[in-house]
């Protein structure tokens, strides 16, 4: 699937057209549902296979957050060979009460992995949840960014940002 056909599948799949309140809290009159692209095995396998481009040598291990970054960050592991973690949005209260889930060891740099990003808070937390436990961030890579914010707020956090796709690219907005 060419980089065109999957920003088509996309939106094919994911679009949604009405009054909504994202994450962030602002209101939008569309809005691309994650789970509905993140659920067809040809959507995820073809986010796994250009996700992993962006897999440097450097990069130990990718991540993703709860929950839609998780099968995002599975699908980068397994096209690109490199193991996996995934962040909680907070510290579980039974078994291990971990907030990684996984093998993660100080210095290992990590590429975040994210699905669709607004303004990036809920990517920044997870940047920090990783940076105290002595990780490094090679660089956060998101499906799509919906550029309203994400990019200075990340690229302003000190990180490094990229997007597979933009609104703008998709020609939603």
């Amino acid at each position: 699937m060419t980089k065109e056909q999957l920003a088509k599948r996309i939106a094919e799949v994911s679009l949604l057209r009405g009054e909504f309140t994202l994450r962030s809290g602002r209101k939008s009159n569309y809005y691309l549902d994650k789970y509905r692209f993140e659920t067809q095995p040809d959507v995820l396998k073809a986010l796994g296979e250009l996700f992993a481009r962006h897999v440097g040598a450097k990069v130990d291990r990718i991540a993703g957050a709860e929950l839609g970054a998780v099968p995002l960050a599975a699908a980068t592991s397994m096209a690109s060979g490199k193991p996996c973690v995934f962040i909680r949005n907070q510290k579980k209260d039974y078994g291990t009460a971990k907030q990684i889930e996984g093998v993660l060891n100080a210095g290992e740099t990590v590429l975040i992995v994210e699905d669709v990003l607004t303004t990036g808070g809920q990517v920044l937390e997870a940047a920090k949840v990783l940076k105290e436990l002595g990780a490094k961030i090679d660089k956060i890579v998101a499906v799509i960014d919906r550029q309203e914010g994400a990019r200075e707020n990340i690229e302003g956090a000190g990180f490094v940002f990229e997007a597979l796709f933009t609104t703008s690219d998709m020609g939603i907005g």
